[in-house]
């Protein structure tokens, strides 16, 4: 079995790779990563353009060849009531027929780095850069931003995990 990632992100690869070492039936499925164009902007500000650019990857990803499946990743906000801008992961597992969608739990981005993305025109990673949170001008590829904010407790690989997990239960369920 193969499966395509629409990304080349290690933190993305490595989170899928784990994921689906837990299913037995995916036990043994070879995982790549390809590049995988999004179709929306580099940081999704609405929760249907994080969800479009998820299912555009995973699309791209299945017709780059040869897989049984593709995994489609996106991170991306929603404002949510009283809460404001959440940034959240979701996921699409796309099997040449059906989308099967998960996402991760949302977190509060410090209205700076909100503020900075908008007035800048940055996407996240940069704007965590920008605004000091971090010495690590590729903050995304490694623990996140929510590797800063908990202080280690949850990495970005961890909460793209949840979000794959959440789309293998319409995988592995079949409803």
């Amino acid at each position: 079995m193969k499966i395509v990632v629409g990304s080349t992100n290690p933190s993305k690869l490595d989170a899928v790779k784990e994921v689906l070492s837990m299913y037995s039936f995916w036990g043994n499925a070879e995982i790549v990563g390809v590049s995988a164009n999004s179709e929306v902007s580099d940081q999704p500000k609405t929760s249907a353009e994080t969800i479009w650019g998820a299912i555009n990857r995973a699309r791209h990803a299945y017709q780059a060849g040869g897989c049984n499946y593709a995994v489609g990743l996106e991170s991306g906000f929603h404002e949510f009531p009283h809460a404001g801008h959440m940034e959240f992961t979701a996921c699409v597992i796309y099997d040449g027929r059906d989308n099967h969608f998960g996402f991760s739990s949302a977190f509060k981005c410090p209205d700076a780095v909100y503020q900075i993305m908008q007035k800048d025109g940055l996407n996240l990673n940069d704007a965590c850069y920008k605004a000091g949170l971090t010495q690590n001008p590729e903050i995304g590829k490694s623990e996140g931003i929510i590797g800063i904010l908990t202080k280690g407790r949850k990495t970005r690989k961890d909460y793209t995990k949840d979000a794959i997990i959440m789309a293998m239960i319409h995988v592995e369920n079949k409803f």
